[in-house]
């Protein structure tokens, strides 16, 4: 319920160009490429259409221990299931001490084109660490999490940082994209034949891409030895984004000596979220947070 009023919030205030507490506006203006016409659309399970403002909506912990995760939620890069994915993500984030942030992107068909979610994707991490000391937050303990559509990305953001995707608008473009770790979850990540069958690869490329369209935003086809630790989790039943996107990309991260975790599970299908209690995938969260551990991306709490 103080989730769905929350959005009711954001709707008013984007529609009166503000933004209530809690919410961060990524772009001072109009997005670079344009945006969709507004007004915001949201499903009563939170599933989001017509992004005319990209934002982050901000979780801040009781006891933030330094950490933060930037959450996309996933949807084919049609809609964003944030009811479903990054918002019950963030609540779990919040409850170790994670300030978590749930971006709302542009999505490709509803304006500012193929390039707007990626745009997002790179200022969101760059507002982030911008503005870290506002936060709590350590600069150099910032990941990134997505899901399905999400995790791609997710994904290029990780491995791209530095691509020029727009023009500076404003000091905090002048700070890194790149995020400390990243965390991938049920992914799409290849526009490869024959693992194209998503919906996020028809929303992106269409029906007949080119070879070089497909490479380029083929995450697993950009990763080098500066793409960040990353951790994968995905189920070899799953129906909607074929398991060979996690073991393809783990294998480019193994080539390039990055640090790679794979968790493969016999069954879970796609779209699990947090998991569902005793399925396969319900352990994720605790592996998550056992790997940040090892990694030391995990402090104790302030206070």
């Amino acid at each position: 319920m103080q989730r769905l009023m929350l959005l009711c919030l954001v709707l008013v205030h984007l529609h009166a160009g503000a933004a209530p507490a809690g919410v961060i506006l990524l772009w001072p203006g109009v997005p670079p490429g344009g945006a969709a016409p507004g007004p915001q659309r949201d499903s009563a399970k939170g599933s989001i259409t017509q992004v005319e403002q990209p934002y982050l909506l901000v979780h801040r912990p009781a006891r933030p221990n330094g950490t933060a995760i930037l959450l996309i939620s996933g949807g084919g890069y049609a809609h964003i299931e944030a009811g479903k994915e990054s918002g019950p993500a963030a609540s779990w984030l919040q409850a170790q001490g994670i300030t978590a942030f749930e971006l709302v992107y542009r999505l490709p068909r509803e304006g500012g084109g193929v390039a707007a979610p990626f745009r997002d994707g790179q200022r969101a991490m760059r507002v982030i660490r911008a503005r870290a000391a506002e936060w709590g937050i350590d600069a150099a303990r910032i990941g990134i999490l997505g899901f399905s559509a999400g995790a791609h990305l997710a994904g290029m953001t990780a491995v791209q940082p530095g691509a020029v995707l727009y023009a500076p608008v404003d000091a905090m473009d002048g700070v890194s994209a790149r995020p400390d770790f990243a965390v991938l979850l049920y992914p799409v990540l290849t526009m490869q034949r024959p693992f194209d069958t998503t919906h996020a690869k028809k929303e992106l490329l269409g029906s007949q891409p080119t070879q070089a369209a497909r490479d380029a935003l083929s995450a697993e086809r950009h990763v080098d030895a500066r793409t960040p630790p990353t951790f994968i989790a995905q189920a070899l039943d799953d129906p909607v984004a074929p398991p060979e996107n996690s073991i393809l990309m783990a294998a480019a991260l193994r080539r390039a000596g990055v640090p790679v975790e794979l968790q493969q599970f016999q069954s879970g299908g796609h779209g699990w979220g947090l998991g569902k209690p005793g399925s396969a995938p319900a352990v994720w969260p605790q592996l998550l947070l056992a790997w940040l551990q090892v990694h030391g991306w995990m402090a104790q709490p302030a206070g």
